[in-house]
């Protein structure tokens, strides 16, 4: 597939009659962006199965702009129903059925928890995780290809994860998927695990620090150096038969679009990256939640009270900057929002992007404002490389393509056949 050049990203998009400025898949069920872009989330896992439309739409309608609780609430009750048509459905000995609705019941309880990434620990975000790992996990043991729990041995501890292969003997090309900030492995399964397996790879699917069960299980956060991780995960992989030890790749997406390819600066036993929603130093942009007149105070360690202070101000008028902050306190250990956005500056590639040996393939919404710094990253890199822009005329220029997981997979998969040679 031919690359796209960052002169031809930069090109506007038309549709389909050749007019500018297409229309946005925002605004869908909510005029609320945060959850307007969590309900696209949702959506954005129907053709892997795991979620449907109507009852997702109707959920949605149910609960008022804003409403955190109701949010909590409503998905839950979702959840709720299709876990029990599946379990009604599996002793009725529907294997298929039950399946499906174990799968979209688990995405069902993921998103019911989403809205309560702070610190304390609410215990409805508990639940949330267990109940999705649990629904997960049920439609799991009924999978028709070969899925497996299990551990990676981690700096003294353990990380949980699951593998799944294609049917037949192997050895098969793998991909290590890398979820996001408030992404489970579980969801992984369904944002880039289906189409990995159907298109004959291996898939390793696994909660990081700060992610999922290595959070809320074993308090593990966050860390810059996301190549321990990922070290980690190959060593486990290539003491596997079905594995092909030459042909493994990172998929990383949306906060794991900064945090794969950063493994690939030290981890050279990858064959290929994809970074989708691509972040090359997110950790930079940390100072501009700050008032203007603190934002050299983040780098100097002074007047921690009033930038705390000021962070906090802002938290209470923008329901979007709370959720951010408190998720990124949460998820990376700190006790302050100042803490966290000091500790965030640890996440840059700048100046170790060329470290990275293996072709590098960066997909980005027309949409996104997280990859600002794309063409930045692109310009970095010196092994092989790819940039493809999704555009809004194609319905797929928001975060992540939600949306328009189909055309996400054909293009990442196609590039990654290639890239491989399988």
């Amino acid at each position: 597939m031919a690359s796209i050049t960052p002169s031809d990203a930069a090109t506007p998009a038309v549709d389909g009659d050749g007019r500018p400025d297409a229309p946005t898949l925002t605004g869908l069920a909510f005029s609320d962006s945060g959850f307007d872009g969590q309900f696209l989330r949702v959506l954005d896992t129907i053709p892997s199965g795991g979620a449907d439309v109507g009852e997702a739409f109707i959920t949605a309608r149910r609960i008022p702009e804003g409403d955190r609780e109701a949010w909590n609430a409503e998905w839950n009750a979702l959840g709720e129903r299709i876990l029990a048509d599946a379990e009604a459905s599996l002793a009725a000995g529907h294997r298929v059925s039950a399946r499906e609705g174990f799968l979209r019941a688990a995405t069902y309880f993921r998103i019911s928890g989403v809205f309560m990434y702070a610190p304390p620990m609410d215990p409805r975000f508990v639940t949330a995780n267990a109940r999705q790992r649990d629904a997960f996990r049920r439609a799991a043991e009924l999978m028709d290809h070969p899925f497996q729990q299990i551990a990676v041995p981690y700096e003294g501890t353990e990380l949980d994860g699951y593998f799944a292969t294609p049917p037949g003997p192997g050895p098969f090309p793998t991909v290590i998927l890398v979820g996001g900030y408030d992404g489970t492995m579980e969801e992984t399964y369904v944002a880039g695990g289906v189409a990995a397996l159907r298109r004959g790879y291996a898939v390793l699917m696994m909660d990081g620090p700060g992610q999922g069960a290595a959070l809320v299980q074993r308090d593990l956060h966050f860390r810059h150096d996301w190549e321990a991780v990922v070290t980690a995960q190959v060593d486990w992989l290539v003491a596997r038969p079905e594995v092909d030890a030459t042909r493994i790749a990172a998929l990383g997406r949306s906060w794991g679009g900064h945090l794969a390819p950063r493994a690939a600066t030290a981890e050279h036993r990858l064959a290929a990256v994809i970074a989708d929603a691509p972040q090359y130093a997110p950790g930079a942009n940390a100072a501009l939640l700050l008032p203007e007149d603190h934002r050299d105070d983040l780098a100097t360690g002074e007047a921690d009270d009033d930038l705390n202070a000021a962070v906090r101000a802002g938290m209470a008028q923008s329901p979007g900057l709370a959720f951010s902050v408190g998720r990124g306190m949460l998820t990376h250990g700190c006790a302050t929002p100042v803490d966290y956005l000091r500790d965030l500056t640890q996440f840059t590639l700048d100046g170790i992007a060329d470290r990275i040996d293996c072709p590098v393939l960066l997909t980005v919404g027309q949409n996104d404002p997280r990859v600002v710094d794309a063409q930045r990253f692109f310009d970095a890199l010196t092994a092989p490389k790819t940039m493809i822009e999704f555009t809004n005329a194609e319905g797929a220029g928001e975060h992540d393509e939600a949306g328009a997981a189909a055309l996400f997979s054909q293009r990442a998969f196609d590039w990654l056949d290639t890239v491989i040679r399988r």
